[in-house]
This record gives structure tokens, C-alpha cells and sequence, in this order.
């Protein structure tokens, strides 16, 4: 990342990406979408118009673009379905086929989302837009019939529809019960942040506190009555996609409830009140980081940046398992920013990338409000699915699955391109919770604001040391003294003050006005965020959006076979005094640019670090695990997409339907419930339907 000392009144090119996904301006007209996409559409929107939980739509996605591949691989003569394991016989005709797989989806997606979203906030709304989406696509709601052998593809959709919500209703999750912690209880008690300067009742500063508002309005925008408890702490318990039991470490709490740790990194910095090490405390160093990176939030400091791809990205992922202390090696605590050595030219194009120089302060605040997913978003792992629909919907994509032979129809790349990243995003999400659930680490705010009443960890000679304390730096950190014409009150001397985001206080219309960095006290530390929000309901540590966007860049580079965004650039153009929220802003046109789908998930990263969301402890973990959740997701899904399907009745896999076959299937004859390939009507028994429909591939052999 450059560093420019004086202004650049450079226009950038105007180009879009992300939630606003209007793609490259040369893109020509909106092309024709396949039903799974425009399915996936009417998910996102209707996360858009839920409550923020991050945890539960990441499930939702997962779930969904499960069944969405269940009803394709049912018709397909290679993929081998992945939870309803139903081979419907061959159909030979490709438009025909295509029209099963279509009707089986439609009614899979409605009877699924329709009951995942039945009790929304925006639930009228988004039962409405299902049901238009269903009806417009052919279904008929008075079809209820699960007998897929007798009724068809729409039959199938239904049953496969039961199947899942079956399997949704005993996967971990506590759904039945709207999702509700069984047993998690917090330690420390609630911060009232708008009427207590400080963090003077704080318990244990290694574990999270939750923040207690008068109004409080979730992420999404939507307004809740009471302060949210902690989301999803004992998420590890839900049943994962990819992840190997291998990958899984069971910790217990003291009354022996299980909390299984996916992945796990270990635990974060902790600060030992006996025996702290001041400004080099990991603890110390990270969370004071976070503190000096809001005063990059000021775009009239005279820092100018280059954000383009030929300064920022390239991020070298050996740096992720740098450990604690030696963080300093990867982030630059004083300007901001990353170990990232940027890219010489665009592959794409063989030119260097044109720079984009822009005010920190303009970028920083872009890039935090742009990652942030708070109202009308869909969510951290929603946004990787509409970032996934802009790169297919972009003139140079070619469908060729992982990059290599010929090229596919749409429709298929894109059943097996949300199967895998929603099982990736699904998987994230298990891994990032379950260490948010057991570790259950503090968020800034509270860190900070506990570290200011500790006092300083810098000279032992002045009042208030203490080496749990915030680190003295002048111009930065330094000391109330008697006379300070900020702070004149006798009762703020030789309290903190630090130059910091002045917070909300300062903002009466976040259209007009801006709270600007300046001189604050350091007791009333803001996060770069809503004054109804401050900061998420759960833990920390680790960081989802960097779980999240890292497994999902790993996805794309995968079944893309490139690494590169279509023509060597993604770009999202966030355009003057409109795009911030928070406050008024940027002060210019500021183009977020990407060369590598790696690249926009190490910006993101960042952005919950100038947000004031995380501390660097919580990223690079949650980036560790995101490969490895990539690896594994990609791992089940082509095991399943590329395997060759297995043969309707032929039950002892000889290649024909005879003898042999009849006499297994009379061996399960009324027997116990199952989902296996003799109960071939799928109704939970092997009956006299089986055995006559079996006798109807009698004395055949597979194709």
C-alpha cells in the first residue's frame, strides 16, 4: 500500500460489484437468468428483509442449494446426490430433462424457504415474493404428493423439500426453537454504553460482554425490543458439510455441557492482570491497534492512498500462521493496512493496474461500511453468493467447471457452484461459532474501554501506570493535564484522551454530517458503527467475515481455475457524499478494486479492523480456517459431482437389474424405515409399490 502526502483529484472509473451488482459497465444487457439463479435471488432478498444471523442463513443457504442439487443430480447419469439419495430413471431428451430438474427445484425451493421464512420480520413481504416466484415458474401449492415414482419431478421436489426440513429438524441447530441458546450464559454483565463512560463493571476482560442499548437495531436494519443475547454460542454442535470429525476438538464446560471446537486455533491473547507486559502484550498491541486505526477514519489528514491492485493484495498466505507476537511482521499498527505486495500487471489485459489514489480516511470508511452487511444486507455469507452471481453474469466468464474442459450449461455450473459454495459458507460459519461459542472473547469496545480505566502502560513515573493499561503516544495517546483546552473539567485530568472517530454523538443527520476524527476521551470510545448497533451480539473471536470470505475466495479460485476476478478486476464504486451510511461520505468517488477473489477477502478482512469490529487476533485465524473449510467443502462436493451415479435397482452394483437385485429387495421386505435405494418410492418402507416398481427394470441393465 502507497502512501501519497498531498490530494489527487483523480476521477476513478466508475465500475460496480457487490451489493449494488450492476457489473462492469461494458457488460451489455442483464443476460437471461436460470431458475436456480433467480431462486437464489428471492433467498438473498428475503435474508435482506430478515433478522441478522449470520450463523442461521448461512444454514439457509446451504440447505437450499443442497435440495437445488439433489433435484438436479436425480436426473443427471454422472453426479451422485448428496442427502436425498433418489435416481429417477434416465431421461434421454436434454430439454426434457432439463424441464424435471427445473419443476423438482421449484417446489423443493418454496416448501423450504417458505417455512424457513414464515415467521420473518419480513415475512409478508418475502412469503409473497416465494410464492409469486413459484407460481410464475409453473408450481401449483394445492400439490402436496411426495410419491415422486407415480407423480413426477414435482412429487420429488416435495419429498426431497421433507427430507430436508426432516434432517434440518435434528441437525444441532435447535430450530424447533427458533434457534435459542440450550445452555450458554454470559459472565460478565451488560455495558450501558449510552449512560456510563468506561467499562467500570467489567468482570473478566478476556471474555465478551454484551452491550445494552436503548434501541437496539440488529444489522439488518430491523429494530429489536430487548438487548439480543450472544448468537449462535453452541453452533459447533450443528451437524457440518465437509468437515471431517478429524477436524474436531470436544471441550466441555464445567457442568459438562459439549461444546465442539472445529478447527480450533487455540486461544486467543489473553491479558493476566499479574502478570501483563504493557504495549509489547499481544492483548495490548492488538486492541490498541484497533484504537489507532479509527484515527484513519479523518479524510482531510492529507494521507493519500494507492488502492489499486498494483499496491494492495497479493497477500502472501504463509504470513497467516505468524503467531501473536509476531503480528507486527504482517499489520502496519501505525498507518494501516497489510503485508500485501500488490500485483504487476493484469493477466487479463498484460497492462499494470492504473493507480486509484484516494484519502485514506475516504477508503477506510468505504471499505468498513462496504464489508459491514448491516441493513438491506444478506449477510456475510450472502454477499459471497451475490459477489459469485456478478462474476458469472460478467461477458468473460466461461462455465467451465474448475477451469477446465468443456464448457457447461449455465444452469448446471450454477446448481454445482452454489451446492459447494453454500456448503463452504455453511461450514464457516460451524467453525468461525463454535470458537466464538467455547472461547467467548471480547469485543474492542469493551477491551478498550476497561484498558483506559486501567490507566497507562508506559511510564511508571506518571499517574495511573499500568501495565494492563493503553499505551502513551504523543499526538496520539497522551494524558489529560490540568488546563487542557479540550478537557478543562479538573475531574478529566490525567485521564486518556486519544485522536480517535469522535463517535455518533457528533452526528444529528448522517446525510449532511460527519463526527470526524479529533481529540476524545478514550472512556467514550466508539466503534466506526451506528449508535443502535456498537457492535455484534456474540463473540469475537474468530473473526466470521475473515472465516467466511477466505473459504469462499478459495471456493471461487477453485471452481473458477482462476484466481483472478473475469478480466483481471472486480470494482465497486462507492460514490461521493452517497455511499457511506454512517455518516456523510467519502469526500470523493472511491473505486474498491480487486484483482483476486483472495484479494477482496483480505480488504475484507481489514474492514472489520478499521470498523473497530475485531482486533488482528480475531483475523488471520478465522483466514487459517477458512482454507482449511474450503478445502474440505470443495472436497464433498466434487466427491459428489464429479462421481458417476449409481444405477436405479441395480442393488448389488453389478451393472444389471436381476435375480440377484429382486432377492435384496425382498430381504428389506416391511422392513424398518429407511432412505436406502430399495425403498425406491421413498415413503420410509419397503412395500409391494417397491417390489412393482422394481419389476419394471427387471432383466435391464444400466446405462
Amino acid at each position: 500500500m502507497s502512501f501519497h502526502g498531498t490530494n489527487s483529484n483523480l476521477q476513478p472509473v466508475r465500475l460496480f460489484l457487490g451489493m449494488m451488482l450492476v457489473g462492469l459497465t461494458s457488460w451489455g444487457a442483464q443476460a437471461q437468468h436460470s431458475l436456480a439463479r433467480e431462486w437464489n435471488d428471492v433467498l438473498l432478498d428475503a435474508i435482506r428483509s430478515d433478522l441478522a444471523r449470520p450463523t442461521v442463513h448461512a444454514r439457509n443457504l446451504h440447505h437450499w442449494s443442497m435440495a437445488c442439487y439433489d433435484a438436479w443430480a436425480a436426473y443427471d447419469t454422472i453426479a451422485e446426490p448428496f442427502l436425498v439419495n433418489v435416481h429417477v430413471p434416465a431421461i434421454e431428451d436434454p430439454a426434457t430433462r432439463r424441464w424435471a430438474q427445473e419443476e423438482a427445484m421449484n417446489y423443493a425451493s418454496y416448501r423450504i424457504l417458505w417455512h424457513r421464512f414464515l415467521n420473518s420480520p419480513g415475512g409478508t413481504t418475502t412469503l409473497m415474493t416465494l410464492y409469486q416466484q413459484f407460481a410464475l415458474s409453473g408450481g401449483v401449492n394445492s400439490f402436496q404428493s411426495t410419491d415422486y415414482v407415480n407423480d413426477g419431478p414435482a412429487a420429488l421436489g416435495n419429498y426431497i423439500a421433507q427430507q430436508v426440513l426432516a434432517y434440518g429438524a435434528s441437525d444441532g441447530s435447535n430450530e424447533a426453537n427458533g434457534y435459542a441458546n440450550q445452555h450458554y450464559q454470559p459472565v460478565n454483565p451488560d455495558l450501558f454504553i449510552e449512560s456510563v463512560a468506561g467499562n467500570p463493571m467489567l468482570a473478566q476482560p478476556n471474555r465478551w460482554q454484551s452491550i445494552s442499548l436503548s434501541t437496539f437495531v440488529g444489522q439488518s436494519g430491523i429494530p429489536e425490543n430487548e438487548t439480543p443475547p450472544f448468537l449462535s454460542p453452541e453452533w459447533g454442535n450443528v451437524t457440518p458439510f465437509g468437515l471431517p470429525d478429524s477436524t474436531k476438538s470436544l471441550h466441555f464446560s464445567n457442568d459438562g455441557w459439549p461444546y465442539p471446537v472445529w478447527i480450533d486455533q487455540g486461544a486467543p491473547p489473553l491479558v493476566d492482570l499479574n502478570d501483563a507486559e504493557g504495549f509489547d502484550d499481544p492483548y495490548t498491541w492488538g486492541h490498541s491497534m484497533v484504537l489507532r486505526w479509527s484515527e484513519h477514519l479523518d479524510p482531510t489528514d492529507g494521507v493519500m492512498l494507492d488502492i489499486s491492485p498494483a499496491s494492495v493484495g497479493n497477500v502472501d498466505p504463509a504470513l497467516f500462521e505468524l503467531e501473536f507476537t509476531e503480528y507486527d511482521q504482517f499489520y502496519d499498527w501505525q498507518n494501516g493496512g497489510d503485508a500485501g505486495q500488490g500485483w504487476d500487471v493484469n493477466p487479463a489485459t498484460g497492462l499494470p493496474y492504473e493507480p486509484q489514489i484516494v484519502p485514506r480516511g475516504d477508503y477506510a470508511r468505504v471499505l468498513a461500511e462496504f464489508w459491514a452487511d448491516g441493513p438491506d444486507s444478506e449477510t456475510p455469507p450472502g454477499h459471497w453468493f451475490t459477489i459469485l452471481n456478478t462474476v458469472m453474469d460478467h461477458p468473460a466468464f466461461e462455465p467451465r467447471w474448475m477451469g477446465e474442459g468443456e464448457e457447461w450449461d449455465l444452469f448446471d455450473y450454477e446448481v454445482c457452484a452454489y451446492f459447494t459454495l453454500g456448503g463452504a459458507m455453511h461450514d464457516a460459519a460451524i467453525a468461525a461459532w463454535s470458537h466464538k461459542g467455547w472461547y467467548d472473547y471480547i469485543r474492542p469496545v469493551s477491551a478498550l474501554r476497561w484498558m483506559q480505566g486501567r490507566g497507562q502502560c508506559t511510564d511508571p513515573e506518571l499517574p495511573n501506570y499500568d501495565l494492563t493499561g493503553l499505551p502513551l503516544i504523543d499526538g496520539f495517546c497522551e494524558m489529560v493535564a490540568p488546563g487542557d483546552a479540550d478537557f478543562p473539567s479538573p475531574a478529566d485530568v490525567n485521564k486518556l484522551k486519544v485522536r480517535a472517530w469522535k463517535g455518533p454523538e457528533y452526528i444529528n443527520n448522517p446525510d449532511t454530517d460527519e463526527a470526524g476524527v479529533d481529540w476524545i476521551l478514550a472512556e467514550l470510545w466508539w466503534p466506526y458503527q451506528r449508535p443502535s448497533f456498537v457492535t455484534p451480539p456474540f463473540a469475537g473471536y474468530v473473526s466470521g467475515h475473515s472465516t467466511f470470505s477466505r473459504a469462499a475466495a478459495e471456493v471461487m479460485t477453485a471452481i473458477t481455475g482462476d484466481p483472478y476476478f473475469p478480466g483481471g478486476l472486480g470494482e465497486f464504486t462507492a460514490p461521493a457524499n452517497e455511499f457511506l451510511v454512517f455518516e456523510d461520505g467519502p469526500s470523493q468517488d472511491v473505486v474498491l478494486q480487486w484483482a483476486t477473489y483472495r484479494d477482496a477477502s483480505d480488504q475484507c478482512s481489514l474492514s472489520r479492523i478499521w470498523g473497530g469490529i475485531h482486533p488482528p487476533c480475531d483475523d488471520l485465524p478465522g483466514r487459517r480456517i477458512g482454507l482449511q473449510v474450503a478445502e474440505h467443502a470443495l472436497n464433498m462436493a466434487l466427491a459428489h459431482i464429479e462421481a458417476h451415479a449409481p444405477c436405479a435397482a441395480d442393488f448389488n452394483g453389478d451393472g444389471s437389474r436381476g435375480v440377484d437385485d429382486l432377492l435384496i429387495l425382498l430381504a428389506s421386505y416391511n422392513g424398518t424405515p429407511q432412505l436406502g435405494p430399495e425403498d425406491m418410492d421413498g415413503n420410509g418402507l419397503v412395500s409391494v409399490e417397491d417390489i412393482l416398481t422394481f419389476l419394471t427394470y427387471y432383466d435391464t441393465v444400466c446405462n
